[in-house]
């Protein structure tokens, strides 16, 4: 899953792909590196500057219809919390909703159900969107980030969302300090067996340049340890800035795992 910001202060490319050009040739990029799904998001998820609904809509949904037009069979998704939004961006193609802020929007899961749209069901630990943690504690994180994706996954399935199409989050960094990032990456198989699909974000987070003393350009090879972690583990989705680098280090894990077969095979045999 490629991430594709349309906001002017993203955290990670500082608004790299602002401009619906250069959003655009993001897209034809990472398409081009092997992505399976375009991740696309209309506000950043740090506090700021208020972005209100039609902002959010200006935003995503004339980008969202050009990727459809540009791509018939990607599967595009829309990073939102708001069911407005999400109700917008189905009409015009988007087949996923990635909801990281923990169903903070009950009706969210509702258009799902409408649109036949799937939904990602993330932990942010009950905080409001756009929200930093503070002093926040768990008496165990991955509990509740248990009680609370699966709480969510079973919910939307009541209101009509297709099982098949639900995916779980422990949503890294949100409502979280890095020991309960590390934590939830560490027990990650816990998520896995629920039999739900797990989705990771983890690219260049916070956690990952906490622990490792790195600056946000340097957090590359934290990045994909935790990637082959959670691939290991049985994540099944991985939403990064760096889509080639991430799909060689989860070849590298498939093939360790006898999944795959190496791409060629000539040392020592010749």
């Amino acid at each position: 899953m490629a991430i594709v910001n349309r906001t002017p202060d993203s955290f990670y490319d500082r608004g790299a792909t602002w401009h619906e050009d250069a959003a655009m040739e993001r897209v034809h990029a990472v398409v081009e590196e092997g992505a399976d799904i375009i991740d696309i998001g209309g506000v950043p998820a740090a506090p700021g500057s208020e972005v209100d609904v039609a902002e959010e809509i200006r935003r995503t949904v004339p980008f969202v219809a050009a990727v459809r037009e540009a791509y018939p069979d990607i599967v595009i998704s829309v990073d939102t919390w708001r069911h407005e939004v999400a109700r917008e961006v189905c009409a015009v193609g988007a087949d996923l909703l990635n909801d990281t802020w923990g169903g903070w929007d009950e009706r969210l899961a509702e258009v799902a159900a409408e649109y036949d749209a799937a939904l990602i069901c993330a932990h942010a630990g009950g905080v409001p969107p756009r929200t930093r943690p503070f002093r926040v504690a768990y008496d165990d994180v991955m509990a509740d980030v248990l009680d609370r994706t699966l709480a969510l996954a079973r919910r939307a399935a009541d209101v009509g969302v297709d099982p098949a199409r639900i995916l779980i989050d422990p949503a890294h960094d949100f409502g979280k300090n890095t020991w309960h990032s590390l934590e939830i990456t560490r027990r990650l198989d816990e998520m896995v067996a629920t039999n739900w699909p797990v989705l990771v974000s983890l690219s260049n987070k916070d956690f990952v340049g906490e622990t490792l003393d790195a600056p946000l350009t340097d957090r590359l090879a934290g990045t994909l340890a935790t990637t082959a972690v959670s691939a290991w583990l049985g994540a099944r989705v991985f939403r990064v800035h760096q889509v080639r680098e991430t799909r060689q280090a989860l070849r590298m894990v498939s093939a360790i795992r006898r999944e795959i077969p190496p791409a060629r095979t000539v040392r020592g045999l010749a």
